[in-house]
């Protein structure tokens, strides 16, 4: 064998060679990127799951509940498409019932009443996420502008309300305590916090009625007697305050 056919034989090889460790760290980076797709993914689904189950029973619309579970049917999609091996095609059907008792107006969850700091914290965190869900839906263009205003403005909304339900829980614990100046102070604060949603009509008929609450409270100082049966009424009014709205809107021409 002479020279020549050695150097071409070698030149071969190493080529060979080079073919062959580029074809592998291609291979390596397809799975390293299909991995970190799935993980990524698997994430939203996960964080979807944990929105539509964690949030309160009562913040949830059916608006809501239907962009969860579309970013939870598009993830499990995706996820068929990447060949995961977690149990997809199950997370598939359950999202897909779900979503049918949605449309059926038949998927019902508890309430959850907010009647601690550590809660109210968590919930806002919860819908803080979901704020910044609906953004990245919007920006990614699988929901229009009308659709994320609107669900956007409604979030905010639900935080107003989260932070005015601790104050409203903190309210009945000063009046179980008969410490009404307190109690006011508590209603004052659940005010202040849903007036930032001054274009939602339900939270100005909230705030005319905490008025009218506040109003009751001072005269009983005056009188120096409280009625725990209007506490009770207003108390079950706010409890189902998301649900249905029918008895806040009979306190809607209350004077200021």
């Amino acid at each position: 064998m002479d020279a020549t056919t050695i150097v071409l034989l070698l030149a071969a090889i190493v080529t060979i060679s080079l073919i062959i460790i580029v074809i592998s760290q291609m291979r390596e980076k397809a799975r390293i990127e299909r991995v970190r797709k799935m993980t990524a993914r698997e994430d939203l689904y996960n964080r979807a799951y944990r929105l539509l189950t964690e949030i309160p029973g009562q913040y949830l619309t059916a608006d809501l509940k239907l962009l969860l579970l579309k970013r939870m049917e598009d993830t499990c999609n995706e996820l068929i498409m990447l060949k995961s091996d977690q149990p997809v095609s199950k997370w598939l059907e359950a999202v897909k019932q779900t979503k049918k008792q949605v449309l059926d107006n038949t998927d019902h969850r508890p309430p959850v009443k907010i009647d601690s700091p550590e809660k109210a914290t968590y919930i806002k965190e919860l819908l803080q996420n979901l704020f910044k869900m609906i953004e990245a839906l919007h920006k990614a263009g699988r929901i229009d502008t009308n659709t994320a205003k609107k669900n956007l403005k409604y979030v905010l909304f639900l935080v107003h309300k989260t932070h005015a339900d601790l104050h409203v829980f903190q309210a009945r614990d000063h009046i179980r305590q008969n410490q009404i100046r307190k109690a006011i102070h508590a209603y004052h604060l659940a005010s202040m916090e849903l007036g930032k949603s001054k274009d939602n009509p339900l939270a100005m008929k909230a705030v005319k009625s905490f008025r009218t609450r506040i109003k009751e409270l001072e005269a009983s100082i005056v009188e120096g007697k409280t009625d725990p049966e209007s506490h009770e009424t207003l108390d079950r009014e706010w409890d189902n305050f998301l649900q249905d709205d029918g008895s806040w809107k009979k306190k809607a021409d209350y004077d200021d």
